[in-house]
């Protein structure tokens, strides 16, 4: 019930935080509680993973992207993720996500999940690649078409390197799955 209470409290006050646009930022500040922990007392890996998709729904749902894909036929859909662990948030301790929409190429986007601790500094990041897939059509769209559906004119910035090896070592992973599915 708490995953759906969260994604809920993130819907009910979407309109209250604007609308998202390109290069901003998506803030949602939690309480680490106690089915959130793992035997350590500590937020434990899934969670992880479950929060950063309130942060990236969130981002869906303020760019309009949600309205869009429903009108369209469209399904916004994950392709992979790198999470890091640097710091631990324990039981109680209050933390924010912050998700952004940090660049794109072709037909991924780069999504970047920052665990902020409530002095700062980072607990783990967790950096995604996902596309759009256009069902009427089968195929993923560029980004830059739903950018542009979206009414926005940007251009994204070109890849970092960390970002560039990300994307590598996701399509690299991919095959490899594809390639051996019995093991």
């Amino acid at each position: 019930m708490y995953v759906w209470a969260r994604l809920l409290r993130m819907a009910l006050t979407a309109r209250s935080r604007g609308r998202y646009s390109m290069g901003g930022e998506s803030r949602l500040s939690f309480r680490c509680l106690p089915t959130d922990v793992d035997t350590n007392l500590h937020l434990n890996n899934a969670r992880y993973m479950m929060l950063a998709d309130v942060g990236r729904i969130d981002i869906f749902l303020r760019a309009g992207l949600l309205k869009l894909a429903r009108e369209r036929g469209w399904a916004p859909m994950m392709g992979g993720l790198q999470s890091v662990y640097v710091r631990e948030i324990r039981l109680w301790k209050r933390f924010d996500v912050v998700s952004s929409v940090e660049t794109w190429d072709g037909t991924q986007v780069i999504g970047r999940h920052r665990f902020e601790l409530e002095d700062g500094r980072t607990a783990a990041l967790v950096l995604t690649t996902a596309g759009v897939y256009a069902a009427r059509e089968k195929r993923f769209l560029s980004i830059d078409e739903v950018v542009a559906a979206l009414g926005h004119s940007v251009t994204p910035r070109p890849p970092t390197e960390a970002e560039r090896i990300f994307m590598t070592s996701h399509q690299g992973l991919r095959a490899l799955a594809k390639e051996n599915p019995g093991h």
